[in-house]
Parts: C-alpha cells; structure tokens; sequence
C-alpha cells in the first residue's frame, strides 16, 4: 500500500500502489501545466468513514511513497476518467479501476510520462 505526503505530512490516505500510480501521473501532469484542483477520497470505515479533499496547486510539496518497487501497467481509460474529474468543478475524485477500453491511438494520455520512463514530453 502507498501514501500520500504533502506538505511533510501523511496523509490519512493509504492506497495500493496501482491506484497511486495513476494518480501521480495525473497530478503531476496537471501541476507541471500550473493547473489547481481539489483532490478528494472517500475515507476508510477504520478511520471514520468520511471524506476527506486537499487543494493541490504547483507550489505544495507532495511525495508519492510506494510499497513496492515495480511500476505497474498504466490503465489510459483510468487516466482519462481522473484526468476529467480533476479538471471539473468537482475536483479530482479517487474512484475504482474501469476496464481499459481506450488505445494509445484516442486517449489524451498516449504519451504521458510514466513514473520511471525517460521520455519527456515538455515539447508538447
């Protein structure tokens, strides 16, 4: 399971590492284009079975933290679906993994960076 840091603080947030992946890809993404957003989780039963949301802009301090060390297979269609939340009103939401149903070919995400990959896409 990974966390999420920010500011130098542990979130009350634990997810597996599949999930945190794609959601670093997605904030990063949209912190590197200046983007600001609200990111919000439904919090576990154990710790009160609320919600809790953060306001993410390019300036805060977030540390991904992974459990373990294998980046794992990118799902575009999850990609897409965090990617419109987060630009929305509503901010971005946490939500369970769809099934991939895009191609490289139609997702907006085709080349976004993934953690560990040397490519750069700062030319687009």
């Amino acid at each position: 399971m990974g966390h999420l840091i920010y500011s130098g603080e542990q979130l009350d947030l634990v997810v597996d590492d599949r999930a945190l992946t794609h959601l670093q890809i997605v904030i990063v993404n949209l912190l590197r284009r200046e983007h600001r957003f609200v990111f919000s989780w439904k919090d576990d039963v154990l710790r009160g079975d609320g919600r809790s949301a953060i306001w993410l802009h390019p300036d805060v301090a977030l540390h991904f933290k992974f459990s373990g060390s294998r980046v794992p297979s990118i799902n575009r269609s999850w990609l897409d679906e965090l990617y419109a939340a987060a630009t929305s009103g509503s901010g971005l939401v946490l939500t369970p993994e769809p099934p991939d149903t895009s191609t490289a070919e139609d997702s907006a995400w085709s080349r976004a960076v993934v953690p560990g990959d040397a490519a750069d896409d700062s030319g687009r």
